[in-house]
């Protein structure tokens, strides 16, 4: 049976985020993951490690933060325009609780699409031992500019 429509749109979703993300060096960096790719949501995951702690040995806000953007941003990328690209315009960050766990999953939704600016929100979660514990809530402002890689 040939895929639906809908599945093949997927696939070509989660294959072009993946794409970008796999140009992102920072999360190669870190260790981050994409996870799960829809249409305005995007999961993106951190298994913990020792380099990426504070003095305390939680993950270090920088990490978290940098995790949450990058889950926003690539939610505002499943909705750019064709021959368009995202950048953060700016974000804001609540630290709800420590940032401790296996690893942290950032989940970003579009809220609003606009034709310049998209309004994400991503929710931060630790996960560890089968518990799932919001960590941050990001409120983002992404804008579309042209795509000068494509």
């Amino acid at each position: 049976m040939a895929p639906s429509p809908t599945s093949q749109n997927k696939a070509a979703l989660r294959d072009r985020i993946q794409a970008l993300f796999d140009r992102s060096g920072l999360l190669l960096h870190l260790g981050a993951t994409l996870g799960d790719v829809s249409d305005g949501r995007v999961h993106v995951h951190l298994p913990f490690s020792p380099s990426l702690t504070q003095h305390l040995g939680l993950f270090h806000a920088g990490a978290t933060s940098a995790l949450a953007d990058s889950a926003g941003g690539f939610a505002a990328m499943t909705q750019a325009p064709d021959g368009y690209t995202v950048l953060s315009v700016e974000f804001k960050i609540n630290l709800l609780a420590p940032a401790q766990g296996e690893s942290l999953e950032a989940i970003g939704q579009v809220i609003r699409k606009g034709r310049t600016l998209t309004i994400v929100q991503v929710d931060v979660f630790a996960l560890d031992a089968g518990r799932k514990t919001p960590i941050a809530l990001m409120q983002q402002t992404i804008i579309n500019i042209p795509d000068r890689k494509s």
